[in-house]
């Protein structure tokens, strides 16, 4: 049994995020890149663009067992894109953001953490956010990965 220290999460807001479906090919973001190209027509839209392409190679060269999700309101930019991601059975899902936070006010380094985070993916189905102490977590009635 784990030694898990004492935490709370905090419920920060429920977002709508797309969902990707299972891809198990690099190769099939190059081809997204490709088709969501035609809908941006800015500099500052193509570079949105290759953020999230790039995320998403990150998130499945990670073989992560949790989904790969964007908030809806971060993909507004592909505007008719977004209609496309559908037609390629991408998933409209409701996400829940939590901060995370240890009970004690001691400074609790990166091992405490990646405990925790371990011990809550055993529990639940959820992705810890790079740079922050946030979570999304995700319906328990998704098909696990």
């Amino acid at each position: 049994m784990r030694d898990i220290k004492p935490y709370k999460l905090t419920l920060i807001k429920q977002e709508k995020h797309l969902l990707l479906p299972r891809i198990t090919s690099i190769v099939l973001t190059q081809n997204l890149y490709d088709i969501l190209f035609q809908y941006v027509i800015t500099a500052e839209k193509e570079e949105k663009l290759e953020i999230f392409i790039k995320q998403m190679e990150t998130h499945i060269k990670s073989k992560s067992r949790a989904p790969f999700s964007a908030p809806l309101e971060k993909l507004a930019f592909l505007d008719d894109g977004l209609e496309e991601l559908r037609l390629l059975n991408w998933m409209e899902v409701p996400v829940c953001l939590y901060s995370v936070e240890f009970m004690n006010t001691e400074d609790n380094g990166d091992e405490e953490w990646e405990n925790l985070i371990d011990f809550l993916e055993e529990q639940m189905v959820l992705k810890a956010l790079p740079e922050s102490k946030s979570i999304y977590v995700y319906p328990m009635n998704l098909t696990s990965y």
